[in-house]
């Protein structure tokens, strides 16, 4: 041990020498051949701890600090803990604390401020005692300030007792001390890997590197950027991307070590102790300029000194105050910028030097080198325990080694050890572990940290620092079934502990990680814990406050889609479990309790879809489908009751929404609702609206029966439109345009002028199929055709009436309500408006595909050369009935040239350009006319892409499901010969042939959202020979098909028959 500094005293342990001061380091004797595994300097005493667990003191002992009364000028053995094994040690101004192995705390010396936790009445305590009420808890770490001392736990928790003028105890208060340790609560949940105090402040750091400080800030040596006293913990935001790895603290000022070897220092500054080249105060933490260019792997801090190990070296640099010779220069100058310790020193790397320098003399003794294994500082004192150049362990490097003391955390090793102890009955200490972490949120926050690129001292908002998979690796290495003890514990530690205490606002990110690790854990999974662990848990979730919530949003929707829909599944499975229990019937006692819980689980899952549809889909929105809803609902009557709900709520508000909110309705979460029960939802949406409409006729009625004359035309139930084949358009357009909004409400019924088709439905497909046809026609010029995409866009200048965008809108509002689907080759963007969405870039590929994929091709350039390459600026080049027009994109859009920052606003632009300002007029013609028939609560229900497969139908053909969904009448069935050549003939038909026999058959060459078997096709044979045609009722799906005897004449006359399709007769 090499030491220097102020020996007045005697804490240096170089026993009884005359000088007061020692100005460059000196060995002490005491320690040779001793291994030392720390040292803690208080103002005037030093601690020593050897490897086998025994503790020396030196220097005044006035006040109890040696716990011995034995000589003070050398080291001298602590002989009341001989029975102990001392892990670690640390000294305040006048009192000591002593860490054992079992994490129990013992203290001595000055008390008169509760800074020894013991309940004692004396000011002094000269005898090392046990810090009682600490007794319970495994204590891994223990720092003492002046005048007040900290501990870690190895659960997580922060103690801090002793003096709080400053707040230096981090419990929200100032001014009267405390005598007994206290939890710091607001820090509860953060995995903790190191606890430092100095004169009066404090500070912990975090496994990744966040530091938090409290009490004194007069000098700014809590680097929060001003000179407030702190009396809660405060996150020093400017350190958190720094990777800070150890922290250490003087009388009033603060150095903090990073991963890559860096130094930052901040607070006092008067004798140079920040080595910044000057003696100013520091209040936000600032880089040491003079020791960059090497790494530093260890840091140590005196009263008002610090000194910086730099291993390439071996050597020490040192600044601050010098006055009793504390920085080892052979001077009692304070130094203001770093300055190497003098020694002959050697780095760990170097070769051994021979007894031979190169000029042929032998080395003397006192030339002898030195390799440092670590530094300690403290008062106004130094130490330097090294190792003779042959020891082959390298010094100390604290930005790779963690320090002894650390909480726990899940990993390979504690598993393994829990595993093999796990067959019998567990040991009461295994059971203690498993119980102490998984009762402690920090321990798993702690846990699963990511290593790889980004690793954990990335955490932040959008990052989570965890590695999910191997969280799912461990928890299913721990939850077995042939350790079911193990399982019993963990599943009950969880519910009784950690949930019960988890906070709605966490003190910090790294609180959050649990919530994205602990869904991996099988327990989660298994029914028999969804009421305890994996409901509990979502509330845990759903409490959140809006901070912490949006951050695991970022962390969630960075998730693999295979880890994301295996949370999605396992609420599905929850909300499944709680539906069939109520089937089952639940007791009324238990009714709100049971209530809660699908709330709660319907909650999170809608968290989880607002986080999928945030970040563009993780995973398909029906992934997020129940299908089992159906056989355990009532859509139906779930519907109106949200209907109600919706109508009531003024009313519920008032009255705290009792009785409403007895019942969860599933319909407030509609993504989980699949393509079936939406067309559930609208028909019966529907149908209360086509009720209230006819209601409302029939009370008009009534009421004109009344008046006088009763010359008032009678209203009709349906919406009735009388068309001319030849003026489909015009009739259509008089008519809507005379019907109020309510009749709109209506069951259409269309008739044709001059034709006797009844209409039960097939009249109206065929009706909105004409109208369509004939609307979309290039001979109105309402909408562009895009060749490349094949779809269909508002053109953005027409001479048409706007009237015939509302028209169309009414239209397609009208074959949703009537639940027929139409022709309309919009893109998906079309329904997002509808929907109020907005389009995005991904719209544009599909509308333009090559335009899109030129925007995306602009956005991904990676050159420098981006202006010159694409030459563009804030404008758009429209041809409108021929010329060529440039338009800008934003006001002297001509002038702005489209360059590296700003190429994402002028994708923007040209996005909005093309959805939404170019077609203004039109598309708000068509959304008034849409959402005058389809307004209302249940378009709120849908996502885009259903809305569009409820308008056009989709495209999921199953050809095989046609044939086994259809019926037969008559003398034919299903292996009558004809049915069979039918099929045989049908099957071998080219896709768009069997598109155009749906089209003869149904109307549409798409099918409804439900799917083939809806079609409800019927075969029925006719009486004539084989020379007639087959022949289509549209109104019913309904075919006529001869007896044909051979297959070429069946393919050639229903080939004939659906190509030369169109009318509105029923045969």
């Amino acid at each position: 041990m090499l030491c220097w500094g102020n020996a007045s005293y005697g804490q240096l342990g170089l026993g009884g020498i005359d000088e007061e001061i020692v100005l460059e380091p000196r060995k002490c004797e005491f320690f040779e051949g001793k291994r030392v595994r720390d040292v803690g300097c208080g103002r005037r005493h030093s601690v020593f701890l050897l490897e086998d667990g025994t503790v020396y003191t030196c220097g005044c002992s006035d006040l109890g600090q040696l716990g011995h009364d034995k000589a003070r000028k050398k080291p001298e053995q602590v002989v009341s803990l001989d029975a102990q094994n001392i892990v670690a040690v640390s000294c305040g101004e006048a009192h000591t604390l002593a860490l054992n192995d079992k994490g129990q705390v013992f203290a001595w010396g000055l008390g008169s401020d509760g800074q020894l936790g013991l309940s004692n009445i004396e000011d002094c305590i000269r005898i090392p005692r046990t810090v009682k009420s600490l007794s319970e808890v495994h204590i891994a770490q223990v720092a003492c300030g002046y005048w007040h001392s900290l501990a870690l736990a190895r659960g997580g928790q922060i103690f801090s007792w002793g003096q709080n003028k400053y707040g230096q105890l981090g419990l929200g208060m100032q001014g009267a001390g405390v005598s007994s340790p206290q939890v710091v609560q607001s820090l509860q949940g953060v995995p903790f890997a190191q606890i430092s105090a100095g004169g009066s402040h404090s500070f912990g750091l975090t496994l990744s590197g966040a530091v938090f400080g409290w009490g004194s800030n007069r000098f700014g040596q809590l680097g929060l950027s001003d000179n407030d006293d702190r009396h809660f913990p405060a996150l020093l935001k400017t350190l958190r991307s720094q990777r800070v790895v150890y922290i250490c603290c003087g009388e009033d000022h603060t150095a903090a070590l990073t991963k890559e070897g860096g130094v930052f220092t901040f607070g006092a500054g008067g004798y140079g102790q920040l080595g910044h080249n000057t003696t100013n105060h520091e209040v936000n933490p600032r880089k040491v300029f003079e020791l960059m260019g090497n790494v530093v792997a260890q840091i140590a801090c005196g009263r008002q000194h610090t000194l910086a190990f730099i291993p390439s070296s071996g050597k020490i640099d040192s600044f601050g105050l010098g006055g009793n010779g504390q920085l080892g220069t052979r001077s009692t100058y304070n130094r203001i910028s770093p300055a190497p310790v003098k020694g002959c020193w050697q780095a760990h790397t170097d070769p051994v030097p021979m007894d031979v320098d190169l000029t042929g003399l032998s080395i003397s003794e006192a030339e002898q080198s030195y390799c440092v294994k670590r530094i300690y500082a403290g008062g106004d004192q130094s130490f330097a325990h090294y190792a003779l150049s042959q020891d082959d362990s390298p010094p100390v490097d604290l930005r790779t080694t963690r320090l002894d003391g650390q909480i726990y955390t899940l990993s390979d090793d504690l598993i393994q050890k829990w595993l093999n102890h796990g067959h019998g009955r567990l040991s009461p200490e295994i059971t203690n572990e498993i119980d102490l972490v998984f009762s402690s949120a920090s321990c798993l926050n702690g846990s699963f940290l990511s290593g790889s690129n980004p690793d954990h001292y990335n955490t932040n908002s959008k990052c989570s620092g965890v590695d999910i998979n191997m969280a799912r690796l461990l928890y299913h290495r721990l939850i077995q079934s042939d350790h079911p003890q193990i399982s019993q514990i963990v599943a009950a530690s969880i519910e009784k502990h950690l949930l019960p205490r988890l906070s709605s606002s966490p003190p910090d990110i790294e609180a959050l990680r649990l919530y994205l690790t602990l869904p991996e854990c099988p327990l989660l999974s298994n029914p028999n814990n969804y009421t305890t662990l994996t409901i509990p848990f979502a509330k845990a979730v759903v409490s959140l406050k809006d901070a912490p919530i949006k951050v695991l949003g970022n962390w969630w929707s960075k998730f693999e889609p295979a880890v994301f829909q295996r949370l999605v599944e396992l609420y599905k499975e929850v909300v499944v479990y709680l539906l069939r229990m109520q089937k089952l019937g639940i007791p009324l006692s238990d009714q709100r309790i049971f209530t809660c819980f699908l709330h709660t689980s319907l909650k999170f899952l809608e968290i989880l879809h607002s986080v999928n549809e945030r970040a563009g889909q993780i995973i398909q929105y029906d992934k997020f489908y129940i299908h089992e809803l159906d056989e355990l609902i009532d859509i139906r009557n779930d519907y109106v009751t949200w209907f109600q709900q919706q109508m009531f709520s003024v009313v519920s508000f008032l009255h705290c929404s009792k009785v409403m909110d007895s019942q969860v309705t599933m319909c407030k979460y509609p993504f989980v609702f699949d393509a079936q029960a939406k067309t559930a939802l609208l028909q019966t949406d529907a149908v209360i609206q086509m009720q209230m409409a006819v209601d409302h006729a029939q009370r008009q009625n009534l009421h004109s029966l009344f008046l006088s004359g009763g010359g008032v035309e009678s209203v009709n139930p349906c919406l009735i439109l009388i068309v001319r084949r030849e003026n489909v358009v015009g009739d259509s357009m008089e008519v809507l345009r005379k019907s109020k909004n309510v009749d709109y409400k209506k069951p259409l019924k269309v008739i044709v002028v001059g034709e006797e088709a009844v209409d039960a439905g097939g009249v109206r497909k065929e009706f909105f199929l004409l109208i369509m046809k004939e609307l979309l026609d290039p001979k109105y010029g309402m909408f562009r055709y895009y060749e490349e995409s094949r779809l269909i866009w508002f053109t953005h200048k027409t001479f048409e009436d706007i009237d015939l965008f509302h028209l169309i809108g009414v239209v397609c509002g009208l074959a949703i309500y009537n639940l027929t689907i139409v022709e309309l080759n919009f893109p998906l963007a079309l329904y997002k408006k509808l929907l109020k969405k907005t389009p995005t870039l991904e719209d544009l590929k599909e509308l333009m595909p090559d335009v899109g994929r030129s925007l995306q091709q602009l956005l991904d350039y990676t050159e420098d050369d981006l202006e010159e390459t694409f030459c563009l600026n804030f404008t758009i080049t429209e041809e409108i009935f021929g010329t060529t027009e440039v338009l800008e994109l934003v006001p002297n859009g001509t002038d702005i040239s489209v360059n590296k920052s700003n190429r994402q606003e002028f994708v923007n632009a040209y996005v909005v350009y093309k959805f939404n300002t170019s077609v203004a007029p039109q598309f708000s013609a068509f959304y008034a006319g849409f959402h005058k028939v389809c307004g209302g609560k249940v378009l709120e229900l849908f996502q885009p892409s259903e809305l569009q497969a409820m308008v056009i139908g989709n495209t999921n053909y199953d050809w095989k499901e046609l044939e086994k969904s259809t019926e037969y009448k008559g003398e034919y069935w299903a292996d009558h010969p004809t049915i069979k050549i039918f099929w045989e003939v049908f099957h071998e038909l080219p896709l768009e042939k069997k598109k155009q026999f749906l089209l003869f058959l149904t109307g549409s060459d798409r099918i409804p959202i439900l799917g083939m078997k809806s079609l409800a096709l019927v075969i029925q044979p006719t009486g004539g020979g084989e020379q007639y045609f087959p022949v289509a009722h549209t109104c019913f799906n309904l075919l006529d098909l001869p007896k044909y005897t051979n297959k070429e004449t069946l393919k050639e006359k229903l080939l004939h028959a659906i190509e030369h399709n169109q009318g509105f007769n029923l045969v």
